[in-house]
């Protein structure tokens, strides 16, 4: 019996050890034409045996990746793709910048700022009013999260003033409790607890009723 330990480690075990052998054989074809042939059959067989493949973008192209790396890039045929050289795999990726910030308000995040960033290029009007109240009230919940801890509306007025330089001010608003955006959600929400709570106690008397009938017919 032959032992797995004892056969040739393979390149890629998602694939199996069929597939390696046939790409190994391939190898040995005395022709270029042979060759080719065999190394379409490969790559065909590779995508039935994986179908997931098939989601991805440029699966295809993939799949001749895959060929040439099952065959050590050992593999004389025509690939339709341009083919990916060993040092090309092995190369890392750049690595990428990560945001910096130039303030101490970090915790409030990049889309924050372009959120700001949004709202200072708005004309005047109901819209940037909504969208600078929008962000406020975003700004007071980054910091409770970030700071653990509970902060009043006239330090996010502050903090707003400062991140947008001097170009949204809200600190003519006595508290984020009487902005529009805040009153409208904070009113949808108790109009839904309401009926919620409406639906329940019709329900609740609707099964009080069908308890009674059944008693009363019973008797």
């Amino acid at each position: 019996m032959e032992y797995n330990t004892d056969r040739t480690q393979l390149i890629m075990p998602e694939y199996g050890r069929n597939i390696q052998q046939l790409v190994e054989h391939c190898k040995t074809l005395p022709t270029k034409e042979e060759r080719n042939e065999m190394a379409l059959a490969i790559v065909e067989f590779m995508g039935q045996r994986n179908p997931h493949l098939r989601d991805e973008e440029n699966y295809k192209h993939k799949l001749w990746d895959h060929l040439f790396i099952l065959a050590d890039y050992d593999l004389d045929v025509d690939s339709p793709y341009t083919i990916v050289t060993k040092e090309e795999l092995a190369e890392k990726p750049r690595r990428m910048d990560y945001p910096s910030f130039d303030n101490d308000y970090k915790f409030y995040g990049k889309s924050i700022l372009q959120l700001i960033e949004m709202a200072i290029k708005l004309n005047e009007g109901d819209e940037k009013d909504a969208l600078i109240q929008v962000i406020a009230n975003n700004m007071k919940k980054s910091y409770n999260v970030y700071n653990k801890e509970h902060v009043s509306d006239d330090v996010i007025f502050r903090h707003l003033k400062d991140l947008s330089d001097n170009q949204l001010d809200l600190t003519g608003l006595d508290s984020l409790d009487k902005s529009k955006i805040y009153y409208t959600s904070n009113r949808n929400q108790n109009n839904n607890r309401n009926q919620n709570n409406r639906n329940q106690n019709n329900n609740n008397n609707k099964r009080k009723n069908n308890f009674q009938n059944h008693k009363n017919k019973r008797r």
